[in-house]
């Protein structure tokens, strides 16, 4: 019998798509703002009256901030590659962790996208049914779940399922905040980072973006699992005899409500005021250096530390296409392929 072109062929192959926050795809205004615009308009990231809120983001937001978020990315653009650090690394790890999975599974293709922005989830699940998958599993790039980045990437993937006649199955992974491998992976490249310095650090702060404190009421566990990845890699760093102290702080803060505690402008008050004068930073719940940790981070928190009167202040990488990170999604992968 001769099927209708638009009857996918049935095959074994199995797509994984690894799913980043997203990017604009350059720094100039309109770039900016047509990523902010999607961001920002998302239910899931902002939870208050839609309509007034459309208001504030169009008459205000979108006419302001995407001149000053434009600066900020080009400080930290790579204008060789012609695009973002966040593009960069998501589209690296993609690449690695294909040739680490396909080698023994060659039913599998490997690919990536970003919830906001270019490549977008839907052209990406597209081009996976073009290449004859029957089964998806989608790997959001979030340790720590939370309404606002994991469970927003769950919306657009049913979203977009409802358009499909012939669905493919679908498997999300949910988190991996304490996941042995993950864990293992930070402590290895605070590590590494240690030998490179010529300085002792007082103390080691763990930066995680915050939310709004209301989120976590209405019930977001994304706080309990900050506290869990942290207090397992303060275990494991006591376990490889690194001594130095470890805080907990929540970065990124947006709009006057009030946000998990504590903000990173007080850890770094409270650092000078206990004379730790030398600091390292690592931001756990980041998969990718991004605009979050190499300009708000690595310039801003820097310039902000000195001017309190720190002398040391250096920034760990993010786990971004390193050999530990693609052992850890290589895990997260295969633990979704076991009877899929």
């Amino acid at each position: 019998m001769n099927l209708p072109k638009n009857h996918p062929k049935i095959t074994d192959n199995i797509g994984v798509l690894i799913i980043n926050l997203g990017t604009p795809d350059n720094y100039d205004f309109f770039s900016v703002r047509r990523y902010l615009k999607e961001f920002l308009s998302d239910r899931r990231v902002i939870e208050v009256n839609p309509i007034l809120w459309q208001i504030i983001l169009n008459l205000f937001i979108l006419t302001f901030r995407p001149n000053k978020s434009g600066k900020n990315y080009q400080k930290i653009w790579l204008h060789k590659q012609k695009q973002s650090p966040l593009l960069y690394y998501t589209k690296l790890q993609a690449e690695k962790l294909s040739k680490f999975l396909t080698k023994d599974n060659p039913n599998l293709i490997i690919d990536f996208a970003m919830r906001y922005g270019n490549p977008s989830i839907e052209s990406k699940i597209n081009q996976l049914r073009e290449k004859k998958c029957r089964k998806i599993i989608f790997i959001p790039l979030y340790p720590q779940y939370a309404s606002a980045t994991t469970a927003s990437i769950n919306d657009k993937i049913y979203d977009i399922m409802k358009k499909i006649r012939y669905q493919p199955a679908i498997r999300i992974n949910h988190s991996y905040y304490d996941q042995d491998l993950y864990i293992k992976a930070l402590v290895n490249s605070v590590k590494k980072h240690l030998k490179t310095l010529k300085w002792q650090p007082d103390a080691i702060i763990s930066s995680y973006h915050g939310i709004p404190k209301e989120y976590f009421k209405k019930g977001d566990p994304y706080q309990c699992f900050c506290h869990k990845t942290n207090r397992l890699f303060n275990e494991k760093l006591e376990q490889e005899a690194i001594k130095t102290p470890n805080f907990i702080a929540f970065q990124s803060r947006f709009g006057p409500k009030e946000w998990l505690k504590p903000y990173m402008e007080e850890v770094l008050d409270e650092m000078i005021k206990k004379n730790y004068k030398n600091i390292l930073i690592i931001s756990p719940g980041f998969a990718s250096d991004c605009i979050e940790t190499l300009e708000e981070i690595n310039i801003g928190y820097r310039e902000l530390f000195l001017e309190k009167g720190g002398v040391n202040f250096d920034f760990i990488p993010c786990l971004n296409d390193n050999i530990d990170h693609i052992k850890l999604l290589t895990k997260l992968v295969k633990n979704n392929l076991s009877g899929f």
